[in-house]
Order: C-alpha cells, then sequence, then structure tokens
C-alpha cells in the first residue's frame, strides 16, 4: 500500500472478514433506500391513470360517464406511452451510468441520477396534458435508471459477504414498501376533483430522491471502485469504515489483499484497451465456458428480462385501471392495495432462503410456483370469469403468485447480478443488465396496453404463456450452468479467480455466484 505497510494476507479462510457489526447492517439498509424511490416512481402511475378527474382532464369526457367502464378510461395508446416511456429512459440511464460509475464512482453516479430525477418530477407535477407529463416521465427515467443500476453494484460492494445475499434482498424489499406507498397515497387522493389528486403522489416523490441524494453524501465510496483507480490508502480506509475495525487490522489488510489480488488476476485474463474495448469485453469468451465474461453478461441480461416476462408488471402498472374494466369489482384501488400488501409481506421470506437454499433453486422453485398460479388463474377465467366468485378466487391466486415472485425472483435476480461479474466489467455488467429489465419492462408495457381487454382471459393467459416459457427456460439454462464445471456452483464474489493459493482457497471458500 503506498505508504504503509505491505497487503497482509492468510491461508485461514474464517479469518478472511471482520464480523458484522451494526453499523454495516444500517449503511447497508439506508443505500437500501434506493429501492423505495424506484418502487415509488414504478406504483404511483397505476393509480393515478385510474382517478376520474386524471381521465377526465386527459379525455374530456363528463363526470356522467364515470359509470360506463368500456369508456370511462384513457386511451390505450396515451397509457402505453406514459407508461413505457418511464422504462425507456431508464434503460438508456442504467447503460450510462455504467461508465460514469467507473469514472465518477458508484456515490457519485446515483446522487446524479436523484438530481435528474427531481428534474423529471417537477416537469410531471406541473404538467396538466400528457404533452409534458411524458417528456417529464423520460428524464425521471434517466435518473432511475441511474439509480437502479448503480445501487445494487454499490450495495454489493459495501456488504459484509457473510449477509450480502440478505442486504441486496433488502433493495426489493424497499422496491415493494415504495410500491405499497404509491398505493396508499393514490388511494387518499382518488376522490380529488382537481390537480392535487395527481399531483401530490407525483411530487412525493422528490422527497425520496432528496433523502436518498442527501444520505449517500455521508456514506463512504466502494473500495472496489478506490482498488480499481489505485487509491489503496483510501480503499483501506473505507474498509475500515464500513467494517468498523481499524485500518491497520488484520481483517481490513487480508479483506483488502483479497480484493486486490482478484483485481490483478482479472486485469491479467481481460484484456484492456480503448473505451470501446472495455466495452466488448463484456462479450467475450465462450458460450459453452462457464466463467467467460459473454456467459457472465447473457446470465444477468436473462434474468432481467425473465423477470418482467413472469408477467408481475401488469398487476402492479395495470391492476386498478384493469380491476375497473372488469365491472365486477366495487373497489378496484383497495384490491390493488390488497396486492401490494401481499408484496410487501412476502419479500422478508427472501432474507432466510436465499442465503438458505441458495440462488438457483430458490428461483427455480418460485417460477415453477407461478406458473402454476397463472395456470389456475387463467383456467377460472376462460370457464367462469364474470362470475363474481370466481374473480375472488382468481384475485387469492393472483396474491400466492405474487408471494412466490416476491419471495424468489423479485429480489434473486438482482442479488445474482450484483455478484457474478468481475471488477473490470462489473459496472458496464450490471448496467447491461439492468437496461435489460428495463427493456422489456418497456416492451411488456406497450404490449399489454395495446392490447388490454375487458376480461382477465388475455393478459393472464399471455403472463401464462410467458411464464412457462420463463420457467422452463431458466432451468434449462441455469441447470446447463451448473452442469457445464464442476465450480460452476460457486464462484467467488469478486467473480473470479485470485492468484495467490491462499486468495484462491478463500475465493472458493466463499462464493456465491449461485449456488
Amino acid at each position: 500500500m503506498p505508504g504503509g505497510a505491505g497487503l497482509a494476507a492468510t491461508s485461514d479462510v474464517n479469518r478472511v472478514e471482520a464480523p458484522v457489526t451494526i453499523k454495516a447492517y444500517l449503511m447497508c439498509a439506508f443505500a437500501a433506500f434506493g429501492g423505495i424511490f424506484f418502487g415509488y416512481d414504478s406504483g404511483y402511475i397505476n393509480g393515478v391513470l385510474g382517478m376520474d378527474y386524471v381521465i377526465h382532464t386527459y379525455t374530456g369526457l363528463p363526470y356522467s360517464d364515470s359509470g360506463n367502464s368500456k369508456i370511462w378510461a384513457i386511451p390505450s395508446w396515451k397509457k402505453s406511452l406514459i407508461v413505457s416511456i418511464l422504462s425507456a429512459g431508464t434503460f438508456f440511464g442504467a447503460i450510462i451510468a455504467g461508465d460514469l460509475a467507473d469514472f465518477t464512482g458508484r456515490r457519485t453516479t446515483i446522487i446524479m441520477g436523484c438530481f435528474i430525477f427531481i428534474i423529471g418530477v417537477i416537469l410531471q407535477t406541473a404538467s396538466t396534458t400528457y404533452k409534458l407529463l411524458v417528456p417529464g416521465r423520460l428524464i425521471a427515467g434517466f435518473g432511475v435508471g441511474f439509480v437502479s443500476a448503480i445501487i445494487i453494484l454499490y450495495m454489493s460492494e459495501i456488504s459484509p459477504r457473510k449477509v450480502r445475499g440478505a442486504l441486496v434482498s433488502g433493495y426489493q424489499f424497499c422496491i415493494t414498501l415504495g410500491i405499497l406507498l404509491a398505493s396508499c397515497v393514490d388511494y387518499g387522493t382518488q376522490n380529488r376533483r382537481n390537480t392535487g389528486s395527481y399531483r401530490i403522489p407525483i411530487a412525493i416523490q422528490m422527497l425520496w430522491a432528496i433523502i436518498l441524494g442527501t444520505g449517500l453524501f455521508l456514506l463512504p465510496e466502494s473500495p472496489r471502485y478506490f482498488v480499481k483507480r489505485g487509491m489503496l490508502d483510501k480503499a483501506a480506509g473505507v474498509l475500515s469504515r464500513l467494517r468498523g475495525q481499524p485500518v491497520d487490522s488484520e481483517y481490513i489488510q487480508q479483506e483488502l489483499a483479497e480484493i486486490v489480488a482478484n483485481h490483478e488476476y482479472e486485469l491479467q485474463v481481460i484484456p484492456q484497451g480503448s473505451y470501446f474495448n472495455s466495452w466488448l469485453n463484456c462479450f467475450r469468451g465462450s458460450l459453452w465456458k462457464a466463467n467467460s465474461n459473454l456467459r457472465r453478461t447473457i446470465l444477468g441480461t436473462s434474468l432481467q428480462m425473465m423477470q418482467q416476462w413472469t408477467g408481475i408488471n401488469f398487476i402492479f402498472y395495470f391492476g386498478t385501471t384493469f380491476f375497473k374494466t372488469l365491472g365486477t369489482i366495487s373497489n378496484p384501488f383497495l384490491i390493488s392495495l390488497v396486492t401490494t400488501l401481499v408484496n410487501v409481506c412476502s419479500t422478508p421470506v427472501s432474507f432466510w432462503a436465499i442465503e438458505k437454499l441458495g440462488r438457483r433453486p430458490l428461483l427455480i422453485w418460485g417460477a415453477l410456483g407461478m406458473l402454476i398460479c397463472e395456470f389456475i388463474v387463467a383456467i377460472v377465467g376462460v370457464t367462469d370469469g364474470q362470475n363474481h366468485k370466481a374473480v375472488s378466487a382468481m384475485i387469492s391466486f393472483i396474491c400466492i403468485y405474487i408471494f412466490f415472485f416476491a419471495s424468489t425472483w423479485g429480489p434473486g435476480a438482482w442479488v445474482v447480478i450484483g455478484e457474478i461479474f468481475p471488477l473490470p466489467i462489473r459496472s458496464r455488467g450490471v448496467g447491461l443488465s439492468t437496461a435489460s429489465n428495463w427493456l422489456w419492462n418497456c416492451v411488456s408495457g406497450c404490449r399489454v396496453h395495446a392490447r388490454l381487454p375487458n376480461n382477465m382471459l388475455t393478459p393472464i393467459s399471455r403472463s401464462l404463456l410467458s411464464s412457462h416459457h420463463t420457467w422452463s427456460t431458466r432451468t434449462r439454462a441455469i441447470s446447463a450452468r451448473a452442469s457445464s464445471s464442476s465450480g460452476a456452483r460457486s464462484a467467488p464474489c469478486a467473480s473470479s479467480m485470485p492468484t495467490s493459493s491462499s486468495t484462491r482457497q478463500r475465493a472458493l471458500h466463499s462464493s456465491r455466484w449461485i449456488r
């Protein structure tokens, strides 16, 4: 280390990491607050587009038509544009964030995302027509893209290895809290007959961005970012702060030595070069080799794509407006609130399951559970979809479906993409994976709303087919990956094999790729 003693290493795999402290939990918990930021923004639009005042303002229809569910709605193309434009912004924001995170730091990139997001929210709050609302959501989307891509990277790099999966799952839990808060606010303002009905839910978003951006000024930068930039003294200082140990502690020296050894090895196996070459590194290697960069990139982007293909966003983006079109539910806002409560209460199960069961089994069983629930809902919808009791049964199984998603694929996909990429391409790999999430989020939003019917059969059947394809594809892909190499069950957190035998032993011992 410049200006200090050399880095110390050890062959004792049980002494690599310092004991987990309350301070470490609190720091990561606050970073997870970015999930509220993300979840609220995703959730509020569901209720806003179903509010009578918004429908009256955006369509010009008189309030006397509000009892006719067939015409009392914003045109599908406007809904599709308003909902999907956010995802378009987040797609490009996530890709740009991958570069910025390497140049300016993880923490700085997230703070920049908060600032951009606030600008977009101001435009949305000031809007009275979709012509200003749409650009506002596009700009806000760039900010969400920055935050959603890099907050996972940041949390993965500062979290203690022993509890990394559980802490990163906390990000998904905060997303569900954000969706719940949005549903509560929408529920409280739905009957207002003035601009406050939609401006209040929109403006509250700024509070989450201000809290997150301000708080990050008080948190340290990622130690792996400083190692990547060659600032080992600063990396040691950050580790000391995160782990609650002195800089010259054996724990800090050993963990820093492991990070440096991993990084040096990765620099040897991943060719360095120009800016464009650094992006090409994400796609180098053989598809059939378990630890190739191409394989990791495909795994990360595919996991996020499959997460969107489950059909979960249909419920949280369009649930309120869809329940209104059924004509068999007296209070669609309340049903949407119930589904978000199930989402929130189910997510903490993943804190235990993801560490106890492992990543791969959790994803496979979660997909199977969702598949069964969607089959049941589709069958009931086909046979007796207009019966009130049948609709109640379908809602029950939709809630069970949400339980399976929230406890498995909701957090699981985010945990995996934060762990599988080596440091030289980690920010770009996570950025590409997050961009994949938002790309398919945008596509699914456009497809569903362009063809939104007045019964439950079509959207549920579409989700069913997507989930069936998703489950079978992920099972084959993940199983093939596991069998392709005896070491595929576990890869190091830093995503590569270190140089020294003792560091290699530690990395294998503490593997977190996808068990």
